[in-house]
């Protein structure tokens, strides 16, 4: 097919090839530290660091780009540190693309802390209770100052259900917080903002939002709303209620989204760009993502199991240790345990991607995932599928 690009900005996405079982895109994001194939699972690091793995052993796995969060390093150490240091890619020592959230999300997750108004979001600090408050231009100065390549328009994620009237009046404020935020950016040609879109189960407000933000001509953008207590079908028709309302010539971010199959499902229903932090946090639990679904390895089942995490998986985990060290890692509380998990559950997420890109070009993107399914959901024992 014809390569449609979009050459605006800091950041450029070439659209290379859609799948003729499906739709789905595979494209490249060009950034000012880097370029990515789509489409792309980024690991979270929160606090500019993805838990217990260090950036070489990212590289390693081929992860391309990572995130942070801005609310949390607004507390800690301050976006004015980070800035003094260089900006995250020095601070941190990560010299590929990284994007930040907005803060957006902290509406939603600390939402017994905080208060809703036009200007902003009044917080309490999660750590020691202080007032703080959050707008759409204090957003953006933060992520001037971490520097990342790609940031986030501050917005409210609002948690699920609500009524239409609510939602609506929320997807308004989000719109007007979405031009505060884009007249605030005071990096524009280095950073790229992405506007997102929120709207809920209701297909006439993600339309709306969709159209609005495509209006105020951003360079990429965020499906927001997902994972935030909806089901499985509920999440896929508000995917499908919003890309078709998105220009097919710049980056669709699904936020949220982490189970290997919803990465399918998202891919087929034309998104670029996935985050989560599921991999990491399931594995500092003893959860392993594997190929035939969740393994579940404290268990006392696999006490004396001397097969890897999965048969399936070159990861250096899987090619060096068995299930029985891993166990005995995680229950004698060894962080090495939780390191080999988090770096196995992220090259697992890496790896699909990366196969889910061959099956999109050779336009058999579903036949990969009847195959996938098939093992990922009925050859388990004992565990559940993620």
């Amino acid at each position: 097919m014809e390569t449609v690009k979009n050459a605006k900005g800091p950041l450029t996405y070439e659209l290379l090839h859609e799948c003729k079982q499906t739709g789905a895109r595979y494209g490249k994001v060009h950034t000012p530290h880097g370029s990515f194939e789509t489409p792309i699972f980024m690991p979270v690091g929160t606090l500019a660091t993805v838990k217990t793995l260090s950036p070489e052993e990212l590289l390693t796995m081929e992860a391309k780009i990572i995130l942070a969060n801005t609310y949390h390093l607004w507390l800690q150490p301050g976006a004015d540190i980070v800035k003094e240091a260089g900006g995250l890619h020095q601070f941190q020592n990560w010299h590929q693309p990284i994007l930040t959230d907005s803060g957006g999300f902290q509406v939603f997750s600390l939402s017994k802390m905080r208060e809703i108004e036009e200007e902003g979001v009044k917080f309490r600090d999660h750590r020691n209770g202080a007032p703080l408050f959050m707008s759409p231009e204090i957003s953006i100065d933060v992520q001037n100052k971490l520097g990342a390549d790609i940031i986030m328009s501050f917005d409210e994620c609002p948690p699920y259900p609500v009524t239409h009237d609510y939602m609506k009046k929320s997807v308004d404020r989000t719109l007007r917080w979405a031009q505060r935020g884009l007249k605030a950016h005071a990096r524009p040609e280095e950073q790229a903002l992405f506007g997102i879109v929120q709207g809920g189960e209701f297909a006439d407000l993600r339309q709306y939002s969709a159209q609005k933000l495509v209006e105020m001509d951003f360079p990429g953008y965020s499906i927001g709303g997902v994972s935030v207590g909806e089901t499985k079908e509920t999440a896929r028709k508000m995917i499908e209620y919003t890309t078709p309302f998105l220009p097919k010539n710049k980056p669709r971010y699904l936020m949220g989204v982490g189970a290997a199959d919803d990465l399918i499902d998202g891919v087929i229903r034309g998104i670029d760009m996935f985050d989560c932090v599921l991999p990491t946090r399931v594995a500092r639990h003893g959860a392993a993502m594997t190929s035939i679904g969740r393994v579940i390895v404290k268990n006392k089942s696999y006490e004396r199991d001397l097969t890897p995490l999965d048969d399936s998986c070159s990861c250096y985990t899987c090619q060096n240790y068995t299930k029985a060290y891993i166990r005995h890692l995680l229950k004698a509380n060894e962080t090495f345990g939780q390191r080999l998990v988090s770096y196995h559950n992220l090259f697992f997420l890496i790896d699909l991607m990366r196969q889910i890109r061959d099956a999109i070009q050779a336009d058999q993107l579903l036949d990969f995932k009847t195959t996938f399914m098939e093992k990922y959901q009925t050859n388990y024992t004992g565990m559940t599928a993620f």
